[in-house]
């Protein structure tokens, strides 16, 4: 049997729901790195805690609570990164979308520092109804 890495045991305690209570997971100078054609106001780099959590607050909004993230896989990379395959859901515009997502997470001293959330550019969708 093995040990889990440390930093996949870090990331299994964040809560995109509520950052709050994962301010101890993040460096002070976190920036997360989002490109989404797609929800291009969303684009950009958010710096800090309080720019994650607008970012996420952001996209709560724009899909009126429907986001969610479906873990696929978490690897540990070295000593410092961790892969994340993730498939996100959501309804925006009362078109729901499904998409397939890669974050890399770098690790420093047991806190977060650096964030790239990779969208697939072909993303699943249909009616809400559908759904």
């Amino acid at each position: 049997m093995t040990n889990e890495h440390p930093n996949v045991s870090l990331l299994k305690q964040l809560d995109p729901g509520n950052m709050a209570a994962a301010k101890d997971l993040f460096a002070e100078d976190v920036v997360f790195h989002y490109f989404n054609p797609n929800l291009p106001d969303l684009q950009g780099d958010h710096v800090g805690l309080d720019g994650i959590r607008s970012f996420f607050e952001a996209i709560g909004q724009k899909s009126r609570g429907t986001f969610k993230v479906e873990p696929v896989s978490i690897t540990a990379v070295g000593d410092d990164l961790v892969v994340v395959q993730s498939r996100n859901t959501l309804t925006i515009q009362d078109r729901f979308v499904a998409v397939d997502v890669v974050v890399v997470w770098r690790v420093l001293d047991g806190r977060i520092v650096e964030v790239w959330d990779i969208v697939s550019s072909r993303a699943a969708e249909g009616s809400d109804a559908a759904q």
